[in-house]
């Protein structure tokens, strides 16, 4: 398939298909997002219908586009491989087309950071460009970046949600939905936490300051 099908401008987006080219680049913002560093390696495992279709639909520049931080409607998304060569950006598509419990158009992403350090996550494109992040670094979750979120890693302790919960009250910011999990009893635990509204600095400091946090992101909503 040519690239003129890609090149397709419409009033909100670049790329034919929303599932297959927005959604992508919503995949890769979030990823952005929860790096929270430069990315110096990225490795795209493309699954079912991204594995069969991914380069007529642009989903591979897609996902590499919102990795560099363009949004579904940045006509640079057409040249995200030319963009990430000169971001020294190296990356690979891999396609695992063997029978999976996945949903249709499904990443799997492992990122190198600049502090060497790798983080993995699984994403779907649930269509019309909406998407959701099931898995991050092992851990389930559900992120969609469809509101201000709070995301921790921390070690699972009697107190933790109430030191977390209070310290957004005290910010004046309403929870909308909280999710925990956690590997087992004492070991490490997941919180997602959407917002009505993004948390201040001071809060995210607070928070990230309270004993055995291990990791603390506040993602601001995806843009539209």
């Amino acid at each position: 398939m040519s690239d003129s099908l890609f090149s397709i401008v419409g009033p909100v987006m670049v790329g034919p298909s929303s599932s297959h080219t927005a959604g992508a680049v919503r995949l890769g913002l979030l990823a952005r997002m929860l790096a929270n560093q430069p990315i110096t390696h990225a490795t795209f495992t493309l699954y079912n219908s991204f594995a069969h279709t991914h380069k007529g639909h642009g989903t591979d520049k897609g996902l590499l586009a919102g990795l560099l931080g363009f949004n579904v409607s940045d006509e640079r998304i057409r040249t995200a491989f030319a963009h990430a060569d000169e971001a020294h950006l190296p990356y690979e598509f891999l396609c695992d087309t063997a029978p999976n419990h996945y949903p249709p158009n499904t990443v799997h992403m492992a990122l190198t950071l600049a502090d060497t350090t790798t983080m993995t996550l699984i994403g779907h494109s649930i269509g019309a460009g909406r998407v959701r992040i099931s898995q991050l670094n092992k851990h389930k979750v559900n992120l969609q970046g469809e509101m201000p979120t709070l995301l921790m890693i921390y070690t699972d302790k009697p107190g933790m949600i109430w030191q977390v919960t209070k310290t957004i009250a005290e910010a004046h910011i309403n929870i909308a939905t909280l999710h925990c999990n956690r590997q087992r009893r004492g070991k490490l635990a997941f919180m997602t936490i959407t917002l009505d509204d993004a948390l201040p600095t001071d809060a995210i400091d607070t928070i990230n300051a309270i004993t055995d946090v291990v990791m603390v992101r506040c993602l601001n909503k995806l843009p539209d």
